[in-house]
């Protein structure tokens, strides 16, 4: 009943969101909703915990409603569950017109997030993939910025196009069955050719990397960040582009395993290629919320090119670094969004000194700082030690292109805090005020995770050894 109940809380609670005419009540009861999901989620970690759903779903097409929690699972669960109670209580002092809709279209995005990362049915995951992706289209073109209209259509195209592929495929691998079902297992037991998996591969694999999104796939995901409202760029970058990484684990690899050992040197380098040219145009970013999109492409594309070289230990650094780079980035977000609500701004050039009028929110910052380059003690660290130890055992020189993303990416993030925190008071931060209450509570919270889990990350490995290539 755990995985069922991951789902069905926040669809009863979002169902019930949207008929709270009252904005407060509204945020309340969203938040609420997400910290019981978030004790379940923690429930579902413990041993006792039953891991498994299955109940009659479309029978006539062969389709269960099926899920189940491993390890990798787990993983993306507990960080799902994590992310909303962060981000609801981060920005509870941000007003949004018709709040209950807004409210109620996150719950069902987390819904939807939930059930793509507990669905053992591919028909079910596809139809999950979309609830998450559908309340994302509203929740940009109605509370987004000046551009928003523009930004979601590029924004659909691309997801539409990516669903549309991945239903081709899905109905492809369907028909290769001989039980004709959705299930799993009748999908890893497919003996396909290498030239039927060739072209089953891309179906997939192109939807895949566009929700990640790793180059030359990624240009919506700039924009869209920029254009969203705070609270769902959280989301988008915090916890959706994972379904993509999660996706290619789960589906991918193990259905196309001929086409992936084919194909892994072209995704890789274009992986390593996205990395160094996001991390080259984050550099000349006068905006934190593109730098903090850019970063995300340079990290997303980091785990794609440990993927597909399908080393153990690789695979192990990239469960692990999905979940830290979750917390990181909302971590960055969170920064990012309260000193945007304080000084209306969010460009380098009109920032400076703030560290001598919030202390407080230098010294998190520098923290997430830390930690979004991999410094040692820090949660980022032990995932991209052990990725960058994949990619070394797959292709040294490629291991060694890659790893110039290290350096770059402490570029641009030192550069990031010091022309916002340090030297002369700007005219924009003269009046600014520290960060109390619920924002210095949470990133606290969020630094103090990040300090954990860089002194002891042990839990987070156990984790993993539930999945290898």
């Amino acid at each position: 009943m755990i995985p069922l109940l991951l789902i069905l809380i926040p669809v009863v609670s979002a169902v019930l969101t949207f008929f709270l005419k009252n904005g407060n009540a509204a945020k309340n009861w969203a938040l609420f909703s997400s910290i019981i999901t978030l004790v379940i989620g923690i429930y579902a970690l413990c041993p006792m915990a039953t891991l498994t759903f299955d109940a009659t779903w479309l029978p006539l097409l062969g389709s269960r409603f099926s899920l189940s929690l491993d390890g990798l699972s787990k993983m993306l669960v507990l960080l799902t569950a994590i992310s909303f109670p962060v981000v609801f209580a981060s920005t509870y002092n941000n007003d949004y017109k018709q709040s209950n809709a807004f409210y109620g279209l996150m719950l069902l995005t987390q819904a939807g997030l939930m059930g793509v990362f507990l669905a053992s049915d591919c028909l079910l995951f596809y139809f999950f993939w979309e609830l998450a992706l559908i309340p994302v289209y509203f929740l940009c073109s109605i509370w987004g910025g000046e551009k928003r209209i523009a930004v979601t259509f590029k924004f659909f195209v691309y997801t539409f196009v990516g669903s549309l592929l991945m239903l081709i495929g899905i109905l492809y691998l369907y028909f290769q069955t001989p039980d004709q079902s959705f299930a799993i297992k009748s999908f890893y037991a497919l003996k396909l050719t290498a030239s039927q998996q060739n072209i089953a591969f891309w179906l997939f694999f192109i939807a895949f990397a566009i929700k990640m999104p790793i180059f030359p796939l990624h240009t919506w995901q700039p924009d869209a960040y920029e254009q969203s409202p705070t609270a769902v760029t959280m989301i988008l970058s915090g916890v959706m582009v994972k379904m993509g990484i999660y996706a290619v684990i789960r589906w991918l690899i193990p259905i196309f395993p001929l086409a992936t050992v084919k194909y892994a040197d072209i995704i890789i380098i274009a992986s390593v290629i996205g990395m160094i040219y996001a991390s080259l145009i984050a550099i000349k970013q006068d905006d934190v919320k593109r730098l903090v999109a850019y970063s995300s492409i340079a990290h997303i594309g980091l785990m794609s090119a440990v993927l597909f070289s399908m080393k153990t230990i690789g695979w192990n650094g990239v469960m692990i670094q999905m979940f830290n780079h979750g917390i990181n980035v909302i971590g960055l977000w969170i920064v990012a969004d309260a000193i945007e609500q304080r000084l209306g701004t969010r460009k380098f050039s009109e920032l400076g000194g703030l560290a001598q009028k919030a202390p407080v929110l230098a010294i998190l910052l520098v923290v997430l700082a830390f930690a979004n380059v991999a410094l040692p003690l820090t949660n980022a660290f032990v995932g991209e030690f052990l990725m960058f130890n994949g990619l070394f055992q797959y292709n040294f020189w490629i291991a060694g292109v890659a790893g110039i993303s290290i350096i770059l990416g402490a570029v641009y993030t030192l550069n990031m805090v010091q022309k916002i925190f340090y030297g002369q008071l700007a005219p924009a931060t003269q009046n600014a005020l520290e960060i109390k209450g619920n924002v210095q509570f949470v990133l606290i919270i969020l630094v103090l995770v990040i300090i954990g889990f860089g002194v002891y990350p042990q839990p987070m490995i156990d984790l993993t050894k539930h999945i290898h290539p």
